[in-house]
């Protein structure tokens, strides 16, 4: 694949950059359908006077539906991206990204979506997408998978689509809700993660932070001692991984606590543990569900987070040889490769 690849850019340059035009108008399509002409436009950058002419070809190629409520893929058109997927990632850089990452961070799998999500929604969108076709292709009949929180996760539960081939998936929170918006709380992402899925959940109701007492009195309640042996069962994980003043700020972190990981010199967040730059855990809240501990008997642990901005925050929490799996960003990929 590679060498024709190289013989294409250099016999046909045109082809491969009408190609890559293409395949990123039918990306975006299958992101915002349904998609007026004017939004994807504007969303692409692209005026609509040249837009019109690629549109009226993928009609008339049946890859695209044209409504009053906008386009919409056809399954040729869904089948068609799904194809040409690993050809456009090899001409884009993407799958050296994803072997060097791999290697460098003794990864099983580096998914790497293009763009920067800092820079884009459709690029989020599109590593939300990422992360939900990685939960379908690792799954198995009567698994249970455990889901975080955060905004990354939310919108990997926007794209799941139902599990035609998988019998009795069980969804539950890896953990207690967060001080912040319901949208982005482990239990909200786990119930729609469920439901477009088509497949069941259990919930978890106790708060996120919790005084050492009450941490202890609650674990001991028979129903949420039931579900966290059922959490910690899981075969899957999938989290985000968050900027650490981004999140202590938005779980309205006391200032002391803040001082704290800030005199630590924490870059990165994940399940409530603070890390260095060194992975090292410089402060812990104490949550009722999956401590780090747990993901080290638990077969595939995927991690979804993007942006450039956050390269420090993944490289932090890699330390911890926890992840088998990350999907990320072209924008986080790069800069992660200027560490090592």
């Amino acid at each position: 694949m590679h060498s024709l690849i190289e013989a294409q850019k250099k016999l046909l340059p045109d082809l491969l950059q009408i190609m890559q035009k293409r395949y990123q108008i039918l990306q975006t399509i299958r992101l915002m359908q349904p998609v007026g002409r004017r939004n994807l436009s504007n969303s692409l950058g692209m005026s609509e006077r040249v837009l019109r002419g690629e549109v009226q070809l993928f009609k008339e190629q049946n890859l695209i539906d044209i409504r009053p409520s906008g386009m919409t893929l056809t399954k040729e058109g869904s089948d068609l991206l799904l194809a040409l997927e690993g050809m456009i990632k090899d001409v884009l850089g993407l799958t050296f990204l994803e072997s060097t990452l791999k290697e460098k961070l003794h990864l099983q799998e580096v998914i790497v979506v293009s763009g920067d999500s800092d820079q884009s929604p459709l690029v989020k969108k599109e590593l939300g997408r990422a992360g939900a076709m990685c939960i379908m292709n690792h799954l198995k009949d009567h698994e249970t998978v455990a889901v975080a929180g955060g905004t990354t996760l939310a919108t990997v539960a926007e794209m799941m689509v139902p599990l035609s081939h998988h019998q009795d998936i069980l969804f539950v929170p890896a953990r207690g809700g967060l001080g912040e918006n319901v949208e982005n709380q482990a239990n909200t992402i786990c119930a729609k993660m469920a439901d477009r899925a088509h497949g069941k959940y259990r919930l978890l109701h106790v708060p996120d932070q919790l005084s050492k007492e009450a941490y202890e009195s609650i674990i001991e309640e028979p129903s949420i001692k039931e579900l966290l042996s059922i959490i910690r069962s899981a075969k899957m994980v999938v989290h985000g991984i968050g900027d650490a003043k981004t999140m202590a700020i938005r779980r309205k972190t006391p200032k002391e606590e803040i001082e704290k990981i800030e005199k630590g010199k924490a870059v990165g967040e994940a399940f409530g543990y603070y890390f260095n730059q060194d992975g090292e855990v410089v402060h812990k809240v104490q949550t009722v569900g999956i401590q780090l501990e747990d993901l080290k008997t638990i077969p595939n642990v995927i991690a979804v987070a993007g942006g450039s901005s956050k390269a420090k925050a993944i490289k932090a929490y890699m330390n911890q040889s926890l992840v088998t799996i990350l999907v990320t960003d072209e924008g986080a990929a790069n800069e992660l490769l200027r560490d090592f």
